[in-house]
């Protein structure tokens, strides 16, 4: 059994700057607790084609999960960390930007990929970002686990990465009122006699 779902937002702010608070999102402890670390471990950038590759590992807190299933994440090794391997891939030119997380922890008992994109709104391509989120939860099959707590499981995984994603949209567009302030703001006036 898999548990899937799909969210797109509108965020009212032009796809470049979408895309930097994006990047800045997890620097946000407050807005993101379940966050512990991010470390970048790959990056490759193409100047000339305005492409960016890059590959992060995201540590967080583990979704809690039922007493059932305790016992068995402490066996798969699972501990209070839960770490999760994230890809994304810029085109500057295309103005796109996609990102796939999956988990690396935990995935003997619960798998969950994470598809995110990035694009200008077709109607206001220069003002608005359309992002679309398109996640998938699937409990293994394991003997010791009915199909009835697979299902529970998935679930109560579903509702913790709705929460978070939530949370995760309100710091971008937090981020993104910072950074449309920061471009507004008019840098310092000359003194009087030096040259503009």
């Amino acid at each position: 059994m898999v548990v899937s779902y799909t969210q797109e937002h509108v965020y009212l702010h032009p796809w470049h700057r979408v895309t930097a608070a994006a990047w800045r999102k997890f620097t946000d402890p407050a807005a993101l607790p379940h966050i512990l670390d991010v470390q970048t471990l790959s990056r490759d950038v193409d100047p000339r084609a305005g492409r960016l590759h890059a590959v992060r590992a995201i540590a967080g807190r583990p979704p809690p999960l039922p007493l059932l299933l305790r016992g068995l994440a402490a066996t798969a090794g699972a501990g209070d960390v839960a770490l999760c391997v994230e890809r994304t891939s810029v085109d500057a030119a295309a103005r796109a930007m996609r990102v796939v997380s999956r988990n690396a922890t935990f995935r003997r008992l619960v798998d969950v990929e994470e598809r995110c994109s990035y694009a200008p709104h077709p109607e206001r391509p220069d003002e608005w970002t359309v992002f679309t989120q398109e996640t998938s939860i699937r409990c293994a099959p394991l003997a010791a686990v009915s199909a009835t707590v697979a299902g529970m499981v998935e679930r109560r995984c579903a509702e913790s990465f709705a929460q978070n994603a939530a949370r995760g949209k309100e710091a971008v567009e937090r981020i993104c009122d910072g950074l449309a302030l920061a471009e507004h703001v008019p840098g310092p006036s000359p003194a009087d006699g030096e040259e503009r």
